[in-house]
This record gives structure tokens, sequence and C-alpha cells, in this order.
């Protein structure tokens, strides 16, 4: 009996199981199997932005840091030794060549001066009598010659004394601004001691570096535009004074140095600028930052065909502003994805959001300059540009 019971136990547990099955696909209307194969095989639709590819003009920028000089600057020394008897300094104060900027006592010299020139006179009227006797033969013509000698030692002893008294007055070499000076009326100097300095601001030197790659593009008179945070939304624009005629081994980068005019005296020496150079311009066909994806070394986007996204590898160029150059890959007016790229897949159905606007033909293209961004590698001082930048 006890196994009978097992048994029947065991059919009566399908027996209900098979009911409630039976009233699960009664009460759907469907069994669950098919709605599941039905629900995967529902095709995916990827909801995205399209942007058509634009053909603009790119300007081809090279981009530099550097340092402002002075046209010519110089550290104000005596040329003698002494006392300050007289000062004019003053930081700022534009002063002409030859300005008087400060004094040494001068007394030995005066003194020094006034017995070379008393001497001289003695040494004159001496050669005089010498020539009245000569004419009359009561005097040699080798005591002459002696008298003549002494008149001129004592000629060129005055003239050193002169310059010795000269050399007590302290002068602007050239045109400029003056520097702060440390030295106060009545310290006492030499020839080592700065007074101060003067710079030529007429106009300001900038001295950069270039990859050599570029070499052969960078002429004297060629536009440069620098930026300074000092004076933010202004550019200041001048041109290359020289290029130096050596590369340098290590760094494979040349010397440049640009002149901005000065006019104002807005720009002191020492700021440190960025300078952009330009050097061609062509036209290139960019898209939206935004819809280029990398992977490892490989770039590639997605472009719209009829109603689904494929995937292109492409080649980029310049890069600024939000846009990118293509230069393989991709041909101007093509429909671009621009938004929603990230769920997308190499053939997949998409359903754009806006309606694509006609990119401009390449025979009106839109001027823009994009210079390109600066590599990491690009050094903050003096540094070679980089031309372009790859993803």
């Amino acid at each position: 009996m006890g196994y009978w019971r097992q048994l029947l136990f065991v059919t009566l547990f399908a027996g209900l199981a098979l009911g409630a099955y039976l009233f699960y696909e009664a009460a759907t209307g469907a069994p669950a199997e098919p709605l599941a194969q039905s629900a995967q095989n529902t095709p995916r639709v990827v909801t995205v932005e399209v942007a058509p590819a634009e053909t603009r003009r790119l300007e081809v920028v090279l981009e530099a840091v550097g340092t402002t000089r002075a046209l010519r600057s110089v550290d104000i020394v005596p040329h003698a030794e002494g006392r300050i008897t007289e000062i004019e300094i003053a930081a700022g104060r534009e002063v002409e060549a030859g300005t008087v900027l400060a004094r040494l006592d001068d007394e030995i010299e005066q003194a020094t001066l006034a017995e070379t020139r008393a001497t001289l006179q003695e040494k004159t009227r001496a050669l005089e009598r010498s020539e009245a006797l000569l004419r009359n033969n009561n005097v040699s013509q080798a005591a002459i010659d002696l008298v003549r000698s002494e008149v001129a030692i004592a000629r060129a002893n005055l003239d050193r004394a002169r310059r010795r008294l000269d050399d007590r007055v302290v002068r602007a070499p050239f045109s400029g601004v003056l520097g702060i000076t440390s030295v106060d009326l009545g310290a006492r100097v030499d020839t080592s001691t700065v007074l101060t300095s003067l710079d030529d601001l007429s106009a300001v030197e900038i001295e950069f570096r270039l990859p050599e790659t570029v070499y052969g593009q960078i002429d004297e008179d060629k536009a440069v535009s620098a930026t300074s945070a000092a004076f933010p939304g202004r550019s200041f624009t001048g041109s290359v004074a020289a290029v130096d005629s050596r590369i340098d081994q290590t760094s494979r980068a040349f010397k440049v140095r640009a002149r901005l005019p000065n006019d104002r005296r807005e720009l002191p020496a020492g700021m440190f600028m960025r300078l952009s150079l330009g050097l061609e311009e062509r036209d290139a066909v960019v898209v939206t930052e935004e819809a280029i994806l990398v992977q490892g070394r490989d770039a590639y986007l997605f472009v719209l065909e009829e109603g689904r996204a494929v995937r292109r590898l492409v080649t980029t160029g310049l890069r600024r502003d939000g846009m990118v150059e293509v230069e393989t890959g991709v041909a101007a007016g093509e429909p671009v994805i621009s938004r929603g790229i990230q769920s997308l897949r190499d053939g997949i159905a998409v359903e754009v959001l806006n309606a694509p606007v006609p990119a401009p033909g390449a025979d009106s293209p839109e001027a823009e300059t994009v210079p390109p961004a600066t590599s990491e590698g690009t050094s903050t001082g003096d540094g070679p540009a980089v031309e372009r930048s790859r993803s």
C-alpha cells in the first residue's frame, strides 16, 4: 500500500502542475517562450543627430611662447669711482641720449684740468719765443724740436684731464626708460656699481623656438600676433625680425626673433607672451569634434547611409573650436552622426532627430582660421610650437 500511495501522490502533483501551466497560457493568450523570442527579434533603433561634413578654408598656424626683451638694454654704471653729488634717476622716466643721470665729486679733476691747461699755455709761449730766436739763428733746431714735443705732451695731458673730468658725469647712452635705482645721494660708488637700468622700449623683441620641419616657411617680415595675460582680449601685431642660421641638434628646433612696435610703452621687458604665426591657407573638410571616436591609433566616425550608421576610418588633422579636419575617409556634404554615437555599431538602424543642413560647397568655402592646439610635449618656456595635432 505504501508504494501505491506514493505513486498516487506524484500523479496528483504532476496533474496540478499541468493545470497551472494551461491556466497561465489561457490567461496570457500566448506562450511565454514565443513572446521572449518575439522581443529579441524586434530590431533596435538608436536616436541620433546628424551634421554634414563641411568645407572650410583653414589657416595653418604655429603657436609658440617667449619673453619680451627691450630693443636695447644696459645697466648704467659710472666710469670712475667717487661720491655721488647729484642724481637724476626716477623709475619709469623716459630720457634722451646724453641726458645727465648722476654726477660724482670732481674737485681733484677740476684742479688737474686747470694745472694741465696752465702747463700747455706755458709750453706754447716757450715755443713761440724759441721760434722767434730761431729766425735770428740764436737757438738750435734741436732745442726747437724739444720745445715742440713738450707742447704736444702738455696738450695730451690736457685732453686726458678733460676726459677724466667728463667721466665724473654719468649720461644716458641712448634714449630709453629708466629703471629703479638703489643708490642714494652721497653714496660712494665705483665702476662695478649699477646705478639703474636703461631700456629702449620703442619696440620689444621676443625670442622663441620653432621645430625644424617649418624652417623653410619662416621668413623675415612674416606677420606675428602676440597676446599676454596682462592684456586680456588684446592682440599685439609685429613681424619676424631674425631667423637663426643654426638648428639645435638636441631639440631639433631653431631660434626666431620677432619684433613688436611699442610706441605707447605698454609692453615692458621680461613679459611672458604667446605668439601665433600663420603659414598657409587651404580648403579642408571638417566635422564636429563630438563625431570623432578614437580606438587605439585609429580614429573613426559614423556616416548615415539609408537609415543606418556606417563606420568609417578617418585621418584627422587640425583641431580647434570644436571642429576637426578630416583628411581622408569623409567627403564634404556627407551626413555625419554627431550625437548619440556611444550606442552605435556598424550597420545599426538609426532615427535622426534633426534634419541635416546642406554643407557649403567646395566652391564657396567658409573662411576660418584654425590654429593647431599645442601638444603636451610643447615647452612652456621658449619651446617649439607644434604644427598640427592628430587624433
